[in-house]
């Protein structure tokens, strides 16, 4: 079979436990100032850890394999015809094997290609256009994608055994941005030979991706862990493992990111945004994009040409990194924000190293849930 297009066939989502307030994250760390509550705009959030004892109640694999499995079942489809898994994270349980691969075996595929994309944000929508191209190749039939973060872990050394009142500000934020989870998507190749009285096959359009601020400092650090430094000296730091926020520069050119991402991708596509009936920011809105253009720290145009609504989970999922785009897009089509026939710009970025992404859908799938 000759593919012909790309279509998106399921989605699917999974958040760990019941969700965390603010009340909550305040009874454990302090309260913040009004206007960064405000600015964060966070109300809810899922963790894998108990807040109470920081004890892991799930993982990342774990809540992986349940987003691919409920995708699945929108799908019809089942794990043996997988023949492509990509997973993007920035938070694996090991530096090895790869948790796609431990997806891999809890979901039971068999043999398949398998790829893991280590991300902050911008992840799965690069990596839904990554298999695009893999499935245009004519090598694969049926891709699953999949973003998964457990941030929480690096979470319970700031406020375990730490009063409340003794925690710092800059370190109460990340408790109050981040939540755990995970997002997934089914892609099937369609032929010539499958269009139903020669219509349009729709599907995934197309997509970019870009860093667009190499030489800025790093918004998001993630350190420990890692080889940067002798593991002695590391085990003989205050934390295994330290979590930095630059809350000022990722609120500054997070906008940029986003509308860079929009205006890129529809270029990519030869797109006009007119056509643009449901735009997925999973870290942000139009009315917070337009405040933005209105300071000048947006330097493009093209998402304020799109007619149709931005959407997004941010207040009651939290900051998902790579999970967000898909537990976003899920969301979406459950509320019944997308239906078929729209066409739906999926957009991630992340402000670890400046990185943005974004994908264009014809939207095919008819809601059935």
């Amino acid at each position: 079979m000759r593919t012909h297009a790309v279509q998106v066939v399921g989605t699917g989502s999974d958040l760990p436990g019941e969700p965390i307030g603010n009340d909550t994250i305040e009874s454990l760390a302090g309260s913040l100032p009004e206007d960064v509550g405000a600015d964060i705009g966070i109300e809810y959030r899922h963790w894998i850890i108990d807040p109470a004892t920081g004890e892991h109640r799930d993982s990342n694999t774990g809540m992986a394999e349940r987003a691919a499995r409920a995708a699945l079942a929108d799908a019809g489809i089942e794990p043996a015809e997988v023949d492509l898994l990509i997973l993007a994270t920035a938070t694996p349980e090991y530096p090895l094997p790869p948790t796609v691969n431990l997806v891999q075996e809890r979901l039971g595929t068999g043999p398949c290609t398998t790829l893991e994309l280590r991300s902050g944000g911008a992840g799965t929508a690069q990596a839904i256009e990554l298999a695009r191209l893999q499935m245009l190749a004519g090598g694969h039939r049926t891709a699953v994608v999949i973003g998964s973060e457990a941030t929480s872990p690096a979470l319970a050394p700031i406020f375990l055994d730490v009063p409340a009142g003794k925690v710092r500000i800059r370190d109460r934020i990340p408790m109050y941005m981040f939540g755990d989870g995970a997002g997934a998507v089914v892609l099937r190749a369609v032929g010539e030979d499958e269009e139903a009285g020669g219509a349009a096959a729709g599907g995934v359009v197309g997509g970019a991706s870009a860093a667009i601020d190499p030489d800025r400092a790093p918004g998001i650090q993630v350190i420990g862990g890692g080889t940067h430094a002798p593991i002695r000296d590391q085990l003989a730091a205050k934390r295994l493992v330290t979590l930095k926020v630059d809350v000022v520069s990722a609120g500054h050119v997070a906008p940029s990111l986003v509308a860079h991402a929009i205006g890129d991708t529809l270029a990519a596509c030869d797109a006009d945004p007119t056509g643009v009936d449901v735009c997925v920011v999973p870290e942000g809105n139009s009315g917070w994009m337009r405040a933005a253009s209105d300071e000048g720290a947006v330097n493009r145009d093209e998402w304020t040409k799109i007619p149709g609504e931005f959407t997004d989970s941010l207040a009651r999922r939290g900051a998902l990194g790579c999970a967000g785009p898909l537990v976003c897009l899920d969301d979406a089509v459950r509320d019944g924000d997308i239906q078929a026939g729209q066409r739906v710009l999926l957009v991630g970025i992340e402000s670890s190293k400046w990185v943005h992404a974004g994908v264009l859908v014809d939207w095919t799938k008819e809601a059935n849930r």
